[in-house]
């Protein structure tokens, strides 16, 4: 009896031992993967936060940058088109800009009343009078692109009811002559192939000229097809443009642009953000419907064209 006894004690002891192992050994389980799932966890969430912040702290814009290219950043995977080394595009990407962060002045001096619809603002020479507004700041521009590399006969803006200004003819000693609608050619000792001969020559343009004009020489082209100079252009009274100043792409051939703009009364020539995203400022191809939003004007479909 005793030894049945004694037998029955060690069993229940071996077996209440067996589960307490057997427990432990579960617990120390759950509790190993427990902790692995945890990491796991903790590093998807360290991840993701990464990803966060690198997207939250990506600028496009590089404060020190001096010129178009240097400042604006391309979007991640896309790359600048590729350019030649004396056209328009490459002008303008090496046009220097005014210090990051520059206010867009007016003719006079004074502040622009909306310094929000600006990422940027060109050294384009502006003159003192309420002349070089918006299409006048794109003939502008072309101007001088046309003027520094000495395309004299390029230089040319249609004015008035369908009389072309012609620097090339204006810099050999003639000068254009307003009287009521009458626009005809004088001769001049004064004009030159000089840069102040340029700006007043550029003077008579300006007044003389504007978005009508541009919209009745330019043709319509698709978006597949644009290049940077061309233009959103809705001619009138007041009408407005802008111009496409730079473009990417990314592997899959999708396209972004960039936007700048003058505008009235006479103010320098700016940099456009993208109202749909302020931080960013590339339009990208697929945003571009109609009626197109930029920050201070609205173009319609048809509105795409070639002008130079």
């Amino acid at each position: 009896m005793k030894k049945f006894l004694i037998l029955f004690t060690i069993t229940c002891m071996l077996s209440s031992c067996g589960e307490k192992i057997s427990s432990t050994a579960s617990l120390e389980s759950s509790h190993k993967f427990s902790s692995i799932e945890a990491a796991n966890n903790i590093s998807k969430s360290l991840s993701q936060s990464s990803s966060n912040m690198a997207a939250e702290t990506f600028s496009f814009v590089n404060p020190s940058g001096k010129t178009l290219a240097k400042r604006i950043l391309t979007p991640k995977s896309y790359k600048r088109v590729k350019s030649k080394k004396r056209s328009f595009m490459t002008f303008l990407r090496n046009y220097k800009l005014k210090p990051d962060g520059s206010p867009v002045l007016l003719y006079n001096g004074n502040e622009k009343g909306n310094q929000s619809a600006h990422i940027a603002v060109f050294t384009l020479p502006i003159e003192n009078e309420d002349l070089q507004q918006c299409a006048d700041s794109i003939m502008r521009i072309y101007g001088e692109y046309y003027y520094k590399n000495k395309m004299y006969n390029k230089i040319t803006f249609p004015i008035g009811n369908g009389f072309i200004a012609d620097f090339d003819k204006w810099r050999k000693g003639f000068a254009i002559s307003v009287n009521g609608n009458r626009i005809s050619w004088v001769s001049s000792s004064r004009n030159n192939s000089g840069y102040n001969s340029f700006k007043r020559f550029m003077r008579i343009v300006f007044a003389y000229s504007g978005t009508l004009n541009i919209d009745n020489t330019s043709k319509k082209i698709k978006l597949s097809k644009a290049r940077v100079g061309d233009i959103f252009v809705k001619g009138g009274s007041p009408g407005h443009v802008v111009m496409i100043a730079d473009i990417c792409k990314n592997a899959d051939g999708k396209k972004a642009y960039l936007l700048a703009q003058g505008y009235m009364p006479a103010q320098e020539f700016q940099l456009l953000k993208n109202p749909l995203h302020e931080d960013d400022p590339w339009y990208y191809e697929d945003e571009i419907k109609y009626p197109l939003r930029t920050p201070e004007y609205s173009f319609e479909e048809g509105s795409l064209r070639r002008y130079k």
